[in-house]
């Protein structure tokens, strides 16, 4: 069966000048996915230090967490990133299982909603314990409520108890729920508000008064969704995502 995507996820891209700060903090209000990587991904990066792999890194939208702080920042990325819309150059790429850098070369990693894309997850998984220093700690983020993205490389969804399995090599592990069920539920209504207001056939354009007439209910929706977020109200068992962290 052909699947087409008619709602493509935008790029993330970083706040670099006044219209990229915009745009980057108008998603952390909407997106809920992104805001809860977002602030794992802060909080980790807090007490960083020396050298920092971004795996996957796409646009590298978390680099400015770091760049204040003493730390050699590396972004790495797969040969076709174009596929998923991202166009920088200055990043090492690879092939997607292969890290090109030496054993226990990285302090820190970080790699996020990456590996639903990976086809060979555990080969990726077994190489970043190679890279990583003895001690070493690693970040990576997944969906779990998410819709059929990127459009045919998307390829799982994990639950914990894969995710535990996936990383038992490692020391210590700890896997954490990026919101509940409240959360993937407005993620979905936001969704399907943002689809249908600016829909690509244009015939569709004849609802536009009734989306715009419930857009206040969306503006609520959102409300509720960085609440259940910050206060993680609702049921665990069905989040918008997991955090996976790691040491070696």
């Amino acid at each position: 069966m052909n699947f087409k995507e008619n709602f493509k996820p935008k790029a993330h891209t970083p706040p670099k000048g006044l219209f990229n700060s915009i745009r980057f903090n108008l998603r952390l209000l909407i997106d809920l996915q992104v805001v809860s990587v977002y602030r794992h991904v802060k909080l980790f990066l807090k007490g960083a230090s020396g050298n920092l792999l971004d795996l996957g890194c796409g646009e590298s939208p978390y680099h400015f967490l770091v760049k204040n702080k003493p730390i050699k920042y590396f972004g790495v990325d797969i040969t076709e990133a174009s596929n998923f819309d991202y166009q920088r150059t200055d990043i090492t790429h690879f092939d997607g299982q292969k890290i090109p850098f030496p054993d226990n070369y990285f302090d820190n990693i970080i790699c996020t909603e990456v590996l639903e894309h990976v086809e060979n997850y555990q080969a990726l998984v077994d190489d970043v314990f190679r890279v990583l220093k003895p001690n070493g700690q690693a970040l990576f983020t997944v969906p779990w409520s998410a819709r059929y993205h990127y459009i045919p490389y998307d390829y799982f969804r994990y639950t914990p108890s894969t995710l535990n399995k996936i990383f038992s090599q490692y020391r210590e592990r700890e896997i954490i729920s990026r919101g509940t069920d409240i959360t993937s539920i407005s993620a979905k209504i936001i969704v399907l508000f943002f689809r249908n207001i600016f829909p690509i056939k244009l015939w569709a354009y004849i609802f536009f008064p009734f989306w715009l007439a419930i857009s206040p209910l969306i503006f609520l929706t959102i409300i509720f969704g960085q609440i259940s977020l910050l206060t993680k109200f609702g049921s665990d068992l069905d989040p918008i995502g997991y955090t996976i962290l790691i040491k070696k």
